[in-house]
């Protein structure tokens, strides 16, 4: 008797078992669900929201300043940029392709003129020829060979946004409008020789793209962070290269070595300290 209590115990817990496991995966109308890579379901990042900017009116803008930027991705704090899952190099040349993204020219940084495909192209891909031996004829030929674009390459991003101070609430806001992923540019002997802009692309109207796709969080995975709510809360960590001048020269035209990092930290400060005097207490 004790033998068959025990035996109908195990049957139900099978049973059990095999009900949870249809329940897991499958609906109600008997479809398949795919395997979830996490515990619990996750909001798409599609259905998350676009928080459109506020109207700024041109009489409530009390002082303004255009800033340069430069983002580091070996830098610790951006490690989300060289993230071999999603690097934002990556999500831009795809939204390019895609035609979801327009590319601007490197040539100025006013969003002035649009770039093609094969321009683009054009910037990822290199040629180079070989010469290349028949084993048995011995005949020699040139082949033509095209080396792949590494998304590792790009070590940097140059960033173009506005500082203001709004009347209207009382506040210092930032806007950023462009951004820029920089190349190096190596001699024949593998040195540096400099690096430059592939293309600009203009951030106000690649909002809605970058919030559809999922950036690397470094500090907490179970926070869903997209590329959009990256770039708009600040999530990264950089340094000025330029700032609005009559003369239109960059920091490293008049300071070089620590002296340009001394510059760049001046003027963060002098920004600070404009908004800080702007209060009486």
């Amino acid at each position: 008797m004790r033998s068959r209590i025990l035996l109908l115990i195990s049957l139900l817990f099978s049973v059990n078992q095999a009900l949870n496991a249809q329940e897991t995966f499958l609906t109600e109308s008997g479809a398949a669900v795919p395997p979830l890579d996490s515990p619990y379901e996750k909001t798409p990042k599609e259905a998350m929201p676009v928080l459109a900017y506020d109207h700024i009116r041109e009489a409530d803008v009390f002082w303004e300043k255009r800033i340069w930027r430069v983002i580091d991705v070996r830098e610790k704090m951006n490690k989300s940029f060289s993230a071999p899952q999603n690097p934002l190099i990556s999500v831009l040349l795809r939204g390019i392709e895609s035609g979801d993204i327009t590319p601007y020219s490197a040539l100025d940084d006013k969003f002035s003129t649009a770039m093609t495909q094969d321009e683009i192209d054009g910037q990822l891909y290199s040629s180079d020829t070989v010469r290349v031996i028949d084993p048995d004829t011995y005949q020699e030929t040139i082949r033509v060979t095209q080396d792949a674009f590494n998304p590792e390459d790009v070590k940097r991003y140059r960033i173009k946004e506005v500082w203001f101070f709004d009347e209207e609430t009382s506040t210092m806001q930032v806007r950023i409008l462009g951004i820029a992923p920089l190349k190096e540019d190596y001699d024949d002997n593998g040195v540096l020789r400099f690096e430059y802009p592939m293309f600009w692309v203009y951030y106000p109207h690649i909002r809605k793209y970058l919030a559809g796709e999922e950036a690397v969080n470094p500090i907490d995975n179970a926070k869903t962070l997209t590329w959009e709510h990256l770039m708009d809360a600040r999530f990264f960590s950089s340094f000025i290269v330029k700032e609005g001048n009559v003369h239109d020269r960059r920091i490293e035209d008049y300071k070089v070595g620590e002296e340009a990092l001394y510059e760049s930290l001046k003027i963060e400060e002098e920004m600070m300290n404009f908004e800080h005097d702007l209060w009486s207490y």
